[in-house]
């Protein structure tokens, strides 16, 4: 007799759920670097944030799209970098330093109220209170450049050393990527509705 079992049958899988979430902080970086400067609002479109360093429908891929010619250009999924500040603190403190701020990193949104922010899925929406919509591409990777700025900034002694703790110190707490999904308004101190998609493991 045919075997009906879906292979679903196997894989636990955990529902859909919803968190809510405060937006403690709001950055933009407008020049030509990726640091950013804490403002009150941010405007954006389809392309991200309106005159964001890493605004834009498409970038030139990096050392993270090994699969690709450096430059290679392909869709933008990182035009916004979402953080929260008890993990910056966790980061901080594996650096053994007093502070990690955001704008040394490149932080557009600073959220509070949802546990290990970095661990969100890909795929989780945000909608906040204003009307506008991102939507979680996944975990942003600490790299050695982001090291290399804290380490500066914070006037570490070993610059390089510095560089190359940030992603040992950072590992799963660097926050989120994410593109605009419905654009608008992001204010500080907005409301936002975090919902997390139904989640499963792969195994083949």
């Amino acid at each position: 007799m045919l075997d009906l079992q879906s292979p679903a049958d196997e894989i636990e899988i955990l529902p859909a759920r919803k968190l809510n979430a405060r937006v403690a902080g709001v950055y933009i970086a407008e020049n030509d670097d990726f640091e950013t400067r804490a403002t009150d609002a941010l405007e954006l479109d389809f392309r991200g944030i309106f005159n964001d360093y890493h605004a834009g429908h498409t970038r030139r891929s990096g050392g993270r799209e090994p699969w690709y010619p450096r430059g290679t250009e392909m869709r933008n999924e990182r035009q916004l970098s979402i953080l929260a500040a008890d993990e910056l603190a966790l980061a901080a403190e594996g650096m053994g330093l007093a502070e990690i701020r955001p704008e040394w990193i490149g932080a557009n949104l600073v959220l509070d109220g949802v546990p290990h922010l970095s661990m969100l899925p890909s795929g989780t929406m945000l909608f906040f209170k204003g009307g506008v919509t991102l939507k979680v591409d996944g975990q942003n990777a600490p790299c050695r450049i982001a090291g290399r700025r804290i380490a500066e900034r914070a006037g570490m002694a070993d610059i390089e050393a510095g560089a190359l703790l940030f992603p040992k110190a950072a590992r799963r707490l660097r926050g989120l990527i994410g593109w605009v999904e419905k654009p608008g308004r992001i204010e500080q101190g907005e409301e936002v509705s975090v919902r997390v998609p139904e989640q499963w493991i792969y195994r083949a």
